[in-house]
């Protein structure tokens, strides 16, 4: 089948698209390109910046991240990217700013960061060559004693994958908007910074930054009037490809195959319960979340914070007709490895309660709850926990990890 999203087979492995890698080395080329002709492979010009004598560092770098940051959200509110498909590094707040920290006195030492030192190595500059033979060193070191503070270096801090949506709760336009005005402040600021202590002559540095300028304001306009897509013009756009998911019940699974990956130590099992908060209370599965429909928005972000690898997420209503509409908006928001009970809870107790005298079987509509319960204790029930290992169950197995991309590399340039 043929990916919805343009960009999408660029965010693929390796293994699924061998192309993604040409890609790559192709724009890695002409940014290490782009570098080298602003001067990035000249320790001294990039150690002036901490002089405020030549801001070129500061303005090629925050336009670099400015430009993809209006490109990224812009090709999301066409239509020709998905947003939640790009990979996000977590945030390790204490972490990176130890390792922030120290990157900066060794900049400013050096003249060099990592990606500058490769631009200077590839020109064969003996200072390039000598920084990062130490950077090489210092990943070598990294490595070799991590293990001594691995506990704070990962858990420090953590806040998973966070956006300035996230933290500020405004529109992703918004946020656009506000980046690009920092930015430009952040030029203005630095070209007279410049005139001060550098003594540059700011009337004949090119005009055309102005029109760059305006093109970065323009972006984030039309960021803001496209918005978005909703959740809903995203499953209209996937359509196509996962409504015969549905349709040939190939993420419907049954109630002995979610006991027995529940048992499972290697996978990281999570219920998403999207029943009314009445029916939960009555009885759930151990362990369960209950999150209603309409809460589904809320909880995505926290869902893309880049869970383990081995996470499945099985939705279930009473029957299924909730937990279908709750797999559709989970599985438009690219939320990997969502499956749906198959039977609902309804099922699960038929196949799991039939010794409990608490709960007994009533006729119910479509997707209310088809049993009576003597009293509400929710995940205490026998049924809601069964042993796994006293219920063989015969199923056809149906779960298939699809595991993330993994970050291919980092650094500042």
């Amino acid at each position: 089948m043929q990916p919805i999203f343009p960009l999408q087979p660029f965010l693929l492995p390796f293994s699924q698209n061998p192309w993604t890698y040409a890609v790559f080395a192709v724009i890695g080329f002409f940014f290490g390109y782009v570098l080298e002709i602003s001067g990035f492979g000249n320790s001294k010009k990039l150690a002036a910046q901490f002089y405020f004598k030549d801001l070129t560092v500061l303005k090629v770098m925050f336009t670099a991240i400015v430009t993809a940051m209006v490109l990224i959200f812009l090709s999301s509110a066409i239509g020709i990217l998905d947003f939640n498909l790009v990979y996000v590094p977590e945030t390790h707040l204490w972490p990176g700013i130890v390792g922030g920290v120290i990157m900066g006195v060794g900049f400013i030492i050096g003249g060099f960061c990592p990606g500058t030192s490769l631009v200077s190595a590839s020109t064969l500059k003996v200072d390039g060559i000598v920084f990062l033979i130490g950077a090489l060193f210092g990943v070598w070191a990294f490595g070799e004693t991590v293990q001594y503070y691995w506990s704070w270096w990962n858990s420090s801090g953590y806040l998973g994958r966070l956006t300035l949506m996230d933290v500020f709760h405004l529109p992703t336009g918004v946020v656009v908007l506000l980046v690009v005005f920092m930015a430009l402040f952040m030029f203005w600021g630095g070209e007279q910074l410049e005139r001060i202590f550098g003594k540059r002559d700011m009337s004949r540095e090119p005009r055309l930054r102005f029109a760059g300028a305006g093109a970065l304001v323009l972006g984030a306009l039309a960021v803001i009037l496209i918005g978005q897509p909703t959740t809903a013009q995203k499953w209209a756009q996937i359509a196509p490809l996962k409504e015969p998911v549905l349709t040939n019940r190939e993420v419907q699974i049954a109630p002995g195959e979610v006991l027995t990956s529940m048992a499972d130590d290697a996978l990281n099992v999570i219920l998403l319960d999207v029943r009314p908060e009445t029916d939960y209370n009555l009885f759930h599965l151990y362990g369960a979340r209950n999150v209603q429909l309409e809460q589904l928005d809320i909880l995505v972000p926290e869902l893309l914070r880049e869970p383990p690898a081995n996470t499945v997420y099985v939705v279930m209503s009473n029957d299924e007709q909730d937990a279908t509409l709750a797999w559709m908006s989970l599985t438009a928001e690219s939320i990997s490895n969502v499956y749906i009970l198959e039977g609902g809870v309804n099922n699960w107790l038929r196949t799991f309660a039939k010794d409990e005298p608490a709960i007994t079987p009533v006729p119910a509509a479509s997707d209310r709850l088809a049993f009576r319960f003597s009293a509400a204790l929710g995940q205490r029930y026998d049924a809601a926990n069964p042993d796994a290992l006293e219920h063989q169950l015969i199923y056809t197995p149906k779960i298939k990890l699809e595991r993330k991309r993994s970050p291919s590399g980092g650094g500042c340039g």
